[in-house]
């Protein structure tokens, strides 16, 4: 990577401790240009917006939780024991980067057109794709069914689930609505919330 590769990623890199520290309220371009040990005016030259800026962060944000998916998984595995891993990863993720997770979501960024002010590359809004193009392939192998598009709508259904499930958690409502149902697992985790997800909409794993 040349040198200024290697800025434009120093920057995004300040730009993820800002909101993993502090949330995405504090990322503005003076404050990673500061931090970041560079003049004002450095960070314009690759993130000419505010949004811009936010976008790449979000960005990582993907790139971050493709790569947790993929070492948390085996192709060897048996379909319905990858989709399990991947709803874990995907459940834990928004716990652990909490900052992230929200700022990944951000319909402001993710409508964003790809022209002047965003990277270089896809909309942002499609970085979602290749996850949920994964999901969609296990599923149908999971039911057995011909094609992927008869299994998009499981998938989708079974996405908004588990991302319902991270947002509900890190509200602490799913918390509140269990406590004291005997036999619970502790409540510092969904695990079990999300493997009953997977029951509803896979059906019970193969004992």
């Amino acid at each position: 990577m040349d040198a200024e590769g290697t800025l434009r990623e120093r920057l995004v890199d300040v730009g993820v401790e800002l909101v993993l520290t502090e949330g995405s309220g504090s990322v503005g371009l003076r404050e990673i240009a500061r931090r970041a040990g560079v003049s004002h005016g450095a960070p314009r030259r690759y993130f000419p917006t505010h949004r811009a800026l936010l976008s790449a962060v979000a960005r990582r944000g993907f790139e971050e939780l493709g790569a947790r998916s993929v070492a948390a998984t085996s192709e060897t595995a048996p379909p319905r024991a990858q989709v399990a891993a991947l709803a874990r990863v995907y459940v834990a993720y928004a716990r652990e980067r909490r900052g992230m997770f929200e700022l990944m979501f951000r319909h402001d960024l993710l409508d964003s057109d790809g022209q002047s002010e965003a990277p270089a590359g896809p909309r942002l809004r499609e970085a979602t794709l290749p996850m949920f193009e994964r999901l969609v392939a296990l599923v149908a192998r999971c039911r057995g069914e011909a094609t992927e598009s008869s299994a998009a709508l499981t998938a989708a259904a079974l996405w908004s689930n588990l991302h319902g499930i991270a947002e509900l958690w890190s509200w602490g409502s799913l918390q509140l609505a269990l406590d004291g149902d005997p036999g619970e697992e502790p409540a510092d985790s969904p695990d079990r919330i999300v493997e009953a997800a997977l029951d509803a909409h896979l059906g019970p794993a193969a004992s």
